[in-house]
């Protein structure tokens, strides 16, 4: 599935290279488009998404780990997206930029830690200490754990470009998010004994991107990538009384994602 997402978005960014190369280039004495648009204090936009949320997990030696097995499984979600974008020119190669945008994610983890049961009767001297618990046996639902996200993903980049080439440029971009998840579950009482894997609400990311703007007669259209990588841990522990199934497995789960962007100005 991953190749496959993969191989969409380099034909997609392949047709649109072709069309603008279509466009722009091959003309001879086109003239330049849109001469005075990168020399506008403010200027705005929109963007569509094509993207690849996972999650990076670090996962618990004693609890997350069998040997050299590990215990706990990630489904990535390939979803669209979209958000509006903000510039703020601050001279001939650098442009601030903010791109609020929404992403409605949707992934699956896998917990293959029915061997936690071995620690029933608690350790004492094996970190992480754990109290003694009721081994259950888990089932399929108990083993699977949807995680229903919506991000209100709001970036501020700062951007460096080259010069104009006939109508065409490339950039490069990196800076930091703010990440809201609307569908946090973090203040629920009930956690995965219930069913229910709790996530944090508010988080923060970093993020790097490259791509190239090409110049219409009437908009500029800018095909990028972008990568997104989340520095908190998002997991919230379980309860003190819920068995080391599930969320002790993991020491971090940290949301990554890959994008493919097309952006209108």
């Amino acid at each position: 599935m991953g190749n496959t997402f993969f191989k969409i978005n380099f034909i997609a960014a392949f047709v649109v290279c072709s069309f603008a190369n279509a466009q722009l280039f091959r003309t001879k004495d086109r003239m330049d488009n849109l001469e005075g648009f990168d020399g506008q204090k403010f200027s705005y936009g929109f963007y569509l998404a094509a993207n690849n949320f996972d999650y990076k997990l670090v996962l618990d030696p004693k609890f997350g780990m069998d040997g050299q097995k590990s215990l706990v499984q990630t489904k990535a979600a390939y979803i669209f997206g979209a958000g509006l974008i903000g510039k703020l020119r601050l001279n001939d190669y650098f442009d601030l930029r903010v791109e609020p945008g929404l992403q409605f994610v949707e992934r699956e983890i896998y917990f293959d830690t029915q061997t936690n049961s071995n620690y029933a009767d608690g350790t004492s001297t094996q970190l992480p200490i754990n109290q003694p618990f009721t081994p259950i046996t888990l089932t399929d639902a108990d083993k699977l754990r949807t995680v229903k996200s919506t991000y209100v993903d709001i970036p501020l980049l700062i951007e460096v470009h080259g010069d104009r080439w006939y109508n065409s440029r490339p950039y490069a971009a990196a800076g930091v998010n703010w990440m809201m998840n609307l569908q946090s579950n973090s203040k629920s009482e009930d956690d995965n004994q219930q069913g229910i894997f709790r996530t944090t609400a508010s988080n923060f990311a970093w993020s790097a991107e490259i791509g190239m703007q090409f110049y219409f007669s009437r908009f500029k259209l800018t095909p990028g990538f972008r990568g997104t990588f989340m520095i908190n841990n998002e997991s919230v522990a379980d309860n003190a009384e819920t068995p080391p199934y599930w969320s002790s497995a993991m020491s971090s789960a940290k949301t990554r994602a890959f994008m493919f962007v097309l952006k209108f100005e």
